[in-house]
């Protein structure tokens, strides 16, 4: 079994061999079901465990729950996990410390509470105490800065928050809300950091961000609402008609 330092130097490693591909995960389930598809690595979705404790995302899930949950997870796979941490629960540190004694071995971290955009020296602050939190428990923790500039705030800033995030320790920079290829490329070209961006339909293919440059690529939760989709279907196809086409695949 791979020590949690082999773990995240492994994930570390992932990003130099672009893409790594992300199929986000919500529970200890649905991580060991995208581990067995193939994926590299475990990256959770805070809105999915969030869904999946039945409340809502940003804010709805506490951070002794989303620590139950990520060592639930990090306990049925093999393959490095990094967690969706919002923008540290109130306590970046101390969630820091729950997640890494959980036995995950990368993080995001976003820079805006209640769909607005925090002054970026706020966001530094955060960075750098989940990079000490991560010192202090001997772990080469992987820090995937968010931005929500290209969600809530002003898309102009993006890449002088990406070198003030490297510059306080981030080691990835994650772009939401960005699907069209130019500025795709622009932020690879411009950014000190690899790039990380959520896809959907619309966005171009795993084969283009890859020829632009990109190193990470994830779904936040997408998966888990299609889950969720098929389940309520299901259940109202049963309910309503008695019939079970819903579940043939």
């Amino acid at each position: 079994m791979s020590t949690q330092n082999e773990l995240a130097r492994q994930l570390r490693s992932l990003h130099e061999q672009p893409p790594l591909v992300l199929p986000n995960a919500w529970d200890a389930g649905s991580a060991r079901a995208i581990e067995a598809a193939g994926a590299k690595a475990i990256a959770t979705t805070s809105a999915g465990v969030a869904w999946a404790h039945g409340v809502d995302d940003a804010g709805g899930l506490d951070q002794s729950s989303a620590v139950v949950a990520l060592r639930l997870i990090c306990a049925a796979v093999s393959v490095p996990v990094t967690a969706d941490i919002e923008a540290g629960y109130g306590d970046v540190a101390g969630t820091v410390a729950g997640v890494l004694e959980a036995g995950v071995v990368g993080v995001n971290l976003e820079d805006s509470t209640g769909r607005v955009v925090d002054d970026a020296l706020v966001h530094v602050e955060r960075i750098k105490a989940a990079r000490a939190a991560a010192v202090a428990a001997g772990i080469e923790l992987v820090i995937n800065a968010r931005t929500d500039t290209y969600l809530f705030g002003d898309k102009t800033g993006t890449l002088e928050r990406a070198k003030m995030y490297a510059d306080a320790g981030a080691d990835v920079l994650f772009v939401p809300g960005v699907v069209d290829a130019a500025t795709i490329a622009e932020l690879v070209e411009g950014s000190p950091l690899p790039l990380n961006v959520m896809v959907g339909p619309g966005a171009p293919s795993v084969g283009e961000l890859a020829k632009l440059g990109v190193a990470r690529i994830s779904v936040g939760p997408a998966i888990t609402g299609a889950a969720y989709a098929l389940a309520t279907a299901a259940a109202k196809e049963l309910l309503n008609a008695g019939t079970y086409n819903s579940l043939t695949s």
